[in-house]
């Protein structure tokens, strides 16, 4: 296919802003999926993203357009086409916050971007994150507004914002339906004259320079990489390399995105498709590494900068027997998620498991649900933590990243802790409100700018610029954001500086034992309130058992709130009947002694569900 009739490009948008079922009908007009494979959310393959609605894994697809169709009736796959036929290599993109990795690395392989803004909600926090990454990338913005057919579409006082907030003109600004379909051939023809054709610095046969943007692991075929070929071209049987590893091997097969994987003769510059490697073995394939071929390599591409996680979370097998299978599970997601990190630990009450690294709440929750359906494995989550520098009384320096590492106050000098630039979209009526939690969420508010229609609660709308510790962004405060705003309010932020913190470790312990996967790092001035809302949770949750025991938070040194779980009582003298009274007593006292024994050596078994119970905000 000759360079100009090709076009890359992908879907840029908030969660939930219709990118799933525009796509939907981008592949119904181009006949890229035959009418009866046809569903809602084709490109999210995964159970996991249609339940939620939620796109998790970017998605490419290749679709051929005819920008001057013959008046015969389309024939089908493998039917000829009169006029000028078109490639579209799509890739669908997630749109949360926590999956802007996936993001970025799909935006290095195209050279255009649709600019999806709901037109009953108006330009998003998260609008802005994406736009600004396409922008850096150089890509050519294609704005568009969605859900034009709703009756609470408000098309022009959503066009004023997107004006003022990407600095275009209303002209350039696209209305689609994508439940109906209308303007989505139109927007067909505008990606093919905007945005340009692909360019390459070499070609022919013996070159071969491309980009791999994401990769998927394959029992029987091995490591098959989806790349962007940006020089030359590449066939199956070709002996290959990777830039970065320099690991050497033959491509078993070669293919574009239908949206499933269909063989084809060869990839070449412009294309996107995959090439299955056959390498079995971990840690080869890398995302931002270079594929060229072995006999004539080419310098390498910059590739991607490595994610940095921001929260971190221990996982646990439920059965210690499991443990081997949960590091093969996690070897194999990675492959299809490499922005996790993920290395060994053990727990004294816990056994073996893994401390993970995640990119936010959402991410962490996405991992651990698959892991949970797609390996079938029973698995305990500590709290959710980040990491903090300590600096300890001898001025060592260290990074904590679990909350039952976290030292006594009384070996510590210094902690810092990350902090997080936030920006907030929201409708001017709801700024007192969320005033008022970024108070108690410890942030420094900075400045508003308000845009959109003055006359209107819901289009009057406002950016506020805040700091805050990621401590406190992870402490439900998306939740109680979208609850305070009606739904409207959004947030997108990045990391930035550490600073000093006012922390300390908070124990749960039951029976007198700590229990690691409860413990966690909160600010001195919450010590009270978590410590008594830990406590009475954890007695609501727990079974009582067959003695007394204490369940305690301690803090600073001391036990800041305290409940006692009463034991089962059984009657022992039931099966007796009349005689001498000193009978029954020493039964009673024998008892008595029993559960004093008990008492001091028993061990609490806390259940899987009890564990989750008390993970989760709200229970």
């Amino acid at each position: 296919m000759d360079l100009k009739h090709i076009r890359n490009f992908s879907i840029i948008a908030h969660i939930d802003h219709g990118k799933s079922t525009l796509a939907d009908r981008m592949l119904e007009i181009t006949h890229t999926v035959p009418e009866r494979l046809m569903r809602d959310q084709v490109l999210d393959s995964m159970e996991l993203e249609r339940e939620r609605g939620i796109t998790i894994k970017m998605q490419p697809v290749r679709m051929e357009y005819n920008l001057t169709p013959s008046p015969l009736p389309y024939q089908g796959e493998g039917g000829r086409r009169s006029g000028e036929v078109y490639v579209l290599n799509l890739i669908d993109t997630p749109g949360h916050v926590d999956f802007s990795y996936e993001v970025s690395r799909a935006l290095k392989a195209v050279e255009g971007s649709i600019l999806l803004v709901d037109s009953t909600q108006g330009a998003q926090a998260q609008t802005l994150t994406t736009l600004a990454m396409a922008r850096e990338g150089g890509l050519k913005i294609i704005p568009v507004l969605s859900k034009i057919d709703s009756p609470l579409s408000r098309v022009s006082e959503i066009k004023e914002e997107v004006v003022k907030l990407l600095g275009c003109g209303a002209e350039e600004i696209l209305l689609v339906s994508g439940h109906t379909g209308e303007g989505v051939e139109n927007l067909l023809q505008e990606i093919i004259k905007r945005i340009p054709e692909p360019r390459e610095d070499y070609s022919g046969e013996k070159s071969l320079r491309s980009l791999v943007f994401d990769f998927k692991y394959s029992n029987h075929r091995g490591v098959i990489v989806f790349v962007r070929i940006l020089d030359g071209k590449v066939r199956k049987g070709e002996s290959l390399v990777f830039a970065v590893s320099n690991e050497k091997f033959t491509a078993l097969e070669v293919g574009t995105f239908s949206p499933e994987e269909t063989p084809r003769e060869y990839l070449s510059t412009g294309d996107i498709g995959y090439i299955v490697t056959g390498i079995k073995k971990p840690g080869i394939a890398s995302v931002g590494d270079t594929i060229t071929k072995f006999s004539n390599p080419l310098p390498a591409l910059d590739g991607y900068m490595q994610p940095m996680p921001v929260v971190w979370a221990s996982i646990f097998p439920e059965d210690a027997d499991d443990f081997s299978e949960l590091k093969l599970a996690l070897g194999k997601l990675r492959l299809s998620d490499s922005s996790f990190s993920y290395e060994e630990e053990s727990s004294g009450s816990l056994g073996k498991g893994f401390r993970l690294g995640f990119l936010g709440m959402l991410h962490l929750e996405i991992i651990t649900e698959r892991l949970k359906r797609e390996f079938n494995l029973s698995l305990i989550i500590t709290t959710p933590s980040i990491i903090y520098e300590v600096i300890n009384n001898f001025g060592k320096r260290e990074k904590i990243y679990s909350p039952h590492l976290f030292p006594d106050d009384g070996n510590i000098k210094t902690v810092f802790e990350p902090w997080v630039v936030a920006k907030i979209f929201t409708p001017v009526k709801y700024l007192g409100s969320i005033m008022q939690i970024l108070y108690d969420h410890e942030a420094e508010i900075g400045e508003t700018e308000n845009f959109g229609d003055s006359s209107s609660q819901v289009s009057n709308r406002a950016i506020l610029s805040v700091k805050m510790p990621l401590r406190e962004l992870m402490r439900n405060f998306f939740d109680e954001l979208k609850s305070i705003s009606s739904g409207y309010g959004s947030i997108s932020y990045e990391l930035a500086e550490m600073r000093e913190a006012d922390v300390t470790r908070l124990d749960v312990l039951v029976a007198d034992e700590v229990i690691p996967a409860f413990s966690k790092v909160i600010s001195k001035k919450r010590v009270e309130i978590e410590a008594e809302n830990s406590v009475l949770k954890l007695e609501r949750l727990l079974p009582r058992q067959m003695f007394t025991l204490k369940i305690q938070g301690r803090a600073l040194g001391r036990i800041i709130s305290s409940r006692t779980l009463s034991g089962m009582k059984k009657d022992v003298t039931q099966h007796m009947y009349g005689g001498d009274i000193t009978r029954k007593m020493k039964l009673r006292e024998k008892q008595k002694k029993g559960k004093k024994k008990m008492k001091e050596r028993g061990r609490v078994n806390i259940s899987q569900d009890v564990f989750l119970k008390m993970m989760r905000s709200g229970e």
